[in-house]
């Protein structure tokens, strides 16, 4: 392995011809070029250079070498280049796994803030719920995962993430717009008993059985999807009701449904995680604040 140092001395002294020269082009004392250069030969295990009257003259080790190094020092220029402009937020990519909810309420307005002031950081949005949006960002094919969890269930959360809490996400319940509990400005658990049910995913769908048990009834599920506009179609025909959580409300387009709080209330928490080392990179850091400032002005509404 090449110590870049000598290389890039190794390319002063071919192009000025002596070390001598060298020495004053690049601020060094000549004997701190002869060491430098005798250290390089060690490296690459065979003379670059042999003594012509006063002068030197490359080997042919010396010639292979010489071709090389102007591409060497190219390739270490633009990866420092690169390193400064991910240091200085001018550029970088980072993934992101999300959950459907999120990917239209919290992520648009992150990433269009993050547009708008560095418009060099690429971000790649991925969807998925948890816990698959955490395994893959436990097995790093991603570098921020948008996941929830509910205060009733024994969620498992891999030891070597980071989670940074954004808001508290109050359950809710979609109903037909004409159902006899859709004038309530709250809804008891305990009313809708006898009701069809549209479930959601593993985890939402663990969450409801959870809650109606505490309610003391089981649910009657009729259906199970995650796609949110599909559970707001089936409520509109009256083919049941869901237990959603806030964030779908700001995205519902069907006037034959109504949204009302549930009782007792109850809330799922939605957390941004990272694995530890990710938080020192400063784009990470970044995508993460805006994150946070987006989901504060989501806790004010």
């Amino acid at each position: 392995m090449f110590d870049s140092r000598y290389v890039r001395t190794f390319h002063e002294v071919v192009r000025t011809g002596s070390y001598s020269a060298a020495a004053r082009a690049l601020g060094y004392t000549q004997p701190a070029i002869t060491q430098q250069m005798k250290a390089l030969e060690r490296d690459v295990g065979i003379p670059l250079f042999v003594r012509v009257g006063r002068g030197i003259r490359l080997t042919e080790a010396g010639e292979t070498l010489s071709r090389h190094a102007s591409d060497i020092l190219g390739s270490l220029s633009a990866a420092q280049e690169q390193m400064n402009a991910l240091a200085r937020l001018h550029a970088g990519r980072v993934r992101v796994c999300s959950f459907p909810s999120a990917n239209s309420t919290l992520l648009p307005e992150a990433l269009a803030r993050l547009a708008a002031a560095h418009p060099g950081i690429r971000i790649d949005l991925l969807e998925n719920e948890p816990p698959e949006s955490l395994r893959r960002l436990a097995q790093g094919e991603c570098d921020i995962s948008l996941a929830f969890t509910y205060p009733g269930l024994h969620e498992h959360v891999p030891d070597d993430l980071v989670e940074t809490p954004l808001l508290e996400d109050q359950l809710t319940v979609l109903l037909p717009s004409g159902h006899r509990l859709a004038r309530r400005r709250v809804v008891q658990l305990t009313d809708l008993e006898g009701e069809r049910w549209i479930a959601g995913c593993p985890r939402c769908r663990a969450n409801l059985l959870h809650e109606c048990e505490e309610a003391g009834f089981v649910p009657d599920i009729a259906f199970t999807t995650d796609d949110n506009m599909a559970v707001q179609s089936l409520v509109a025909e009256g083919l049941g009701v869901a237990m959603v959580p806030a964030l779908v409300l700001a995205f519902m387009h069907r006037a034959k449904v109504a949204g009302r709080p549930l009782q007792p209330a109850s809330r799922r928490k939605v957390s941004a995680y990272v694995l530890r080392e990710h938080l020192r990179i400063p784009a990470t850091a970044l995508v993460l604040q805006e994150l946070k400032a987006v989901a504060a002005s989501k806790m004010g509404c």
